[in-house]
């Protein structure tokens, strides 16, 4: 290459580095007309503790406070764990407010625990009652999916038994949230190689094999690009057995605009796709405090904005 061509070829380098930069400093930096109380194109659901710095530590002040800034949805993994009283008024306050109640975690110890791979009846207890639990754990909050993950694998047993035992066990817990309304969603996850449900295409093959209405993925962005990649792709293939969406951008499992995932055209995808459900905001946040949430909201608001 000529010494002329590489400086050219440089300069037209930094120049594209520097308007993406400043690109991404109009939302990490946004004003008060970008932040709106407008809902968004889609319905994002966020956690307790990501607006606490503006609405306190008051679990419902910050549902208020979500609102506000144009969420229609919330997400609590411990709902569980709440207080019955305190269930109930989060289901009030959600019902007044006219929000959606996303997933919370069917109590059946950790994510690994207590695995449908191994068929021990005491793991399937276990499960079931959790599954009884999370039914009158829904009804005070209105919520219509719940997150299940089956377990470890149990290394003992060849892959196509435990991939047998796990449809059996979900098979009997549809049973129970079926006549409720109610859909577990089975969420594949990237934390450990331990864990028996990792990838898109195996959740599907197991909601087929269920063949419940009760039973569907939960697809969580951040986990599926560390385990497969292919976003898009995948959740197309998959489609009509997936009916949640969480995100989280990776590296760092962060809002949108902190890593690799474009997420614009993802969301852009599931508009054209017709998708009315809850994306969770499933993720911690890059900076802390008041300019944190601000960053937070101002990076939602920009992914949508297709």
């Amino acid at each position: 290459m000529k010494r002329n061509d590489f400086i050219k070829n440089s300069t037209l380098l930094v120049t594209g580095a520097f308007l993406s930069s400043n690109k991404t400093s109009e939302f990490t930096n946004p004003n008060k007309e970008m932040i709106k109380s407008t809902p968004f194109k889609l319905d994002y659901a966020p956690h307790q503790g990501m607006f606490s710095a503006s609405a306190g530590k008051n679990f419902l002040d910050e549902i208020r406070y979500m609102y506000d800034l144009g969420f229609r949805s919330i997400e609590d993994n411990g709902m569980p764990g709440r207080s019955v009283d305190e269930q109930k008024q989060v289901g009030e306050l959600l019902a007044k407010l006219g929000m959606r109640m996303g997933v919370f975690v069917v109590p059946k110890g950790g994510n690994g625990q207590n695995t449908l791979a191994a068929n021990k009846q005491e793991h399937i207890d276990i499960f079931l009652k959790g599954c009884r639990d999370s039914v009158e754990v829904a009804k005070r909050v209105n919520a219509k999916w719940v997150t299940v993950v089956p377990g470890d694998y149990q290394r003992n047993l060849p892959i196509g038994v435990q991939t047998a035992n796990v449809i059996e066990g979900l098979k009997r817990g549809a049973e129970i949230f079926e006549p409720h309304g109610i859909t577990m969603v089975l969420e594949p996850l990237s934390d450990t190689p331990d864990l028996f449900l990792r990838f898109t295409d195996q959740a599907y093959e197991i909601c087929k094999a269920v063949n419940s209405p009760s039973c569907k993925i939960l697809y969580d962005a951040y986990h599926q690009q560390k385990n497969e990649g292919n976003l898009i792709s995948l959740m197309n293939l998959c489609w009509s057995e997936i009916a949640y969406i969480q995100v989280g951008d990776n590296p760092g499992r962060k809002e949108p605009y902190t890593g690799e995932i474009n997420y614009k055209n993802v969301f852009k995808w599931l508009h054209e796709k017709g998708y009315k459900g809850i994306v969770g905001m499933e993720h911690g946040m890059s900076k802390s405090g008041k300019e944190g949430e601000d960053k937070l909201v101002a990076a939602y608001r920009e992914a949508d904005n297709f």
